[in-house]
């Protein structure tokens, strides 16, 4: 599925890439289907950030041929998953090229987010510990990432109560996305547009390493 450029910052790609892809030399796309607030979806992430991309940076016949694509799943039954993730958004509009640290940021720090962890503050709450943890890993204000999130405490001037905030847009069009190809489970990893069920979220680099050497050509 294509790639709207306001969510470029979705996309991981390699220094070679943009030197040697071509329509003679077409790059293939591994997409993520990642929930914030799903353990499994951790473990997937940081295998690929830590271990799997490094490897392919350093390896030219792999870096020159494949892509990554983070899609944001949201996963309703965890209320502060729509919020995690509306925090990732305002990264993507206010430091696109920061949205692969704050994600690895967020996963770290994933737990305090969970259901329990949250149960107890507001809903703006929530967005100004997001937005800290936005600030810390990218260097981008707390402040500008907040104003993007944040909910007023009062109707808007026409009366209306849901009125969302400042990313609620793009958000419902990341769900879309999601929507029109049926993913339902995260993590989920999608190959060149088929959803790619033998890649475990309990993946090491090496069975990383042998899947893309099958693959990868």
């Amino acid at each position: 599925m294509a790639l709207p450029p306001k969510f470029k910052g979705h996309r991981l790609v390699f220094p070679d890439t943009a030197v040697t892809a071509s329509e003679d030399a077409p790059l293939h796309t591994i997409e993520l289907y990642l929930d914030y607030v799903c353990p499994f979806s951790a473990k997937l992430f940081n295998t690929v950030h830590r271990t799997v991309a490094p490897a392919i940076r350093a390896d030219p016949s792999l870096s020159s041929k494949v892509q990554f694509i983070f899609r944001q799943q949201v996963q309703p039954w965890h209320p502060s998953s729509t919020l995690v993730h509306e925090a990732g958004v305002a990264i993507l509009r206010l430091a696109p090229s920061k949205f692969w640290d704050f994600s690895a940021a967020l996963f770290k720090d994933q737990k305090s987010f969970f259901d329990v962890s949250v149960v107890n503050e507001s809903r703006n709450e929530t967005y100004r510990r997001l937005a800290q943890l936005g600030a810390d890993s990218t260097g981008v204000s707390a402040s500008e990432i907040f104003k993007l999130i944040a909910i007023p405490a009062q109707a808007a001037d026409d009366g209306s109560l849901n009125v969302g905030n400042a990313v609620t847009n793009d958000l419902k069009v990341i769900v879309k996305m999601a929507r029109l190809v049926g993913v339902h489970v995260s993590p989920t990893v999608i190959f060149d547009g088929v959803v790619a069920n033998d890649i475990s979220s309990s993946w090491t680099g090496e069975q990383w390493s042998e899947w893309l050497k099958r693959n990868i050509a």
